[in-house]
């Protein structure tokens, strides 16, 4: 083989090997937002599990993400979970202590050979650090099984480096 083709072999191997993970996981379509700012999340699910329809999504809500609302989606209940958070928040005027925690879709039917996206937005606190990751974990139900992309690296790390990454949203500074 010559070395030409020996590149070009070893390119679409690199090619192949970094962009399939991309579409292997729940990820969010705006991966980056300034701190202080609404952000309307859209979950983006590309798959089933293991060959089977999605029937339940659920996100946690991570802390400093705050005046969460989902957005309905036809054909699936959507339940909220709340609870407090660990200090309060100025929402316009107003000062929150509590609030969702936890969105859950059920009910629903997401074939495996079907992509779909699942939204809700909120305010991301303006005492969030730039330039860090802000997770939000996600459980994918399905009839008999789940996948948990609920891996959040330590410090530092780089969520690349799991099998199955929560989504990750880069905090930019406020605008």
């Amino acid at each position: 083989m010559s070395r030409i083709h020996i590149g070009a072999a070893l390119a679409v191997a690199g090619f192949f090997l970094t962009a399939t993970p991309s579409f292997a996981h729940v990820t969010l379509e705006v991966r980056e937002a300034p701190v202080g700012a609404s952000y309307k999340a859209v979950l983006r699910v590309p798959h089933g599990c293991e060959g089977q329809a999605t029937n339940t999504l659920r996100v946690r809500v991570p802390e400093g993400f705050y005046a969460v609302k989902p957005m309905p989606k036809p054909g699936w209940t959507l339940e909220t979970k709340s609870g407090p958070y660990s200090g309060s928040y100025d929402n316009h005027g107003r000062t929150v202590s509590e609030g969702v925690r936890e969105i859950v879709w059920s009910g629903g039917e997401l074939a495996d050979a079907h992509y779909d996206e699942f939204v809700f937005r909120g305010t991301l606190a303006d005492t969030l650090e730039p330039g860090t990751v802000l997770y939000f974990p996600v459980v994918q139900e399905c009839a008999n099984g789940a996948e948990r992309w609920i891996e959040i690296p330590e410090d530092g790390g780089s969520a690349r480096e799991f099998r199955k990454p929560a989504p990750g949203l880069k905090l930019l500074p406020a605008r």
